[in-house]
């Protein structure tokens, strides 16, 4: 992966739709380093440095992402 800027300077792989893959569900979503102003990707989750960082810090081998639903 190769962008300008520092955006993969850290990056997480997610492991959506990888094994196997199955088109038309999408691929290749990463947790990666936000823009500054949080601007739009083409599907992956972005934090800034310091939350991307915490996060990697808190977590252990086998932890997973889950999505919060709304109430």
């Amino acid at each position: 992966m190769w962008y300008e800027g520092n955006y993969y300077d850290v990056v997480v792989i997610l492991g959506y739709n990888d094994d196997p893959a199955v088109a038309n569900k999408g691929s290749a979503i990463f947790l990666h380093i936000a823009r500054d102003n949080y601007g739009g990707t083409a599907g992956c989750i972005t934090l800034s440095l310091e939350d991307l960082l915490e996060v990697l810090e808190s977590a252990c081998p086998g932890a997973y992402l889950e999505a919060l639903k709304d109430s």
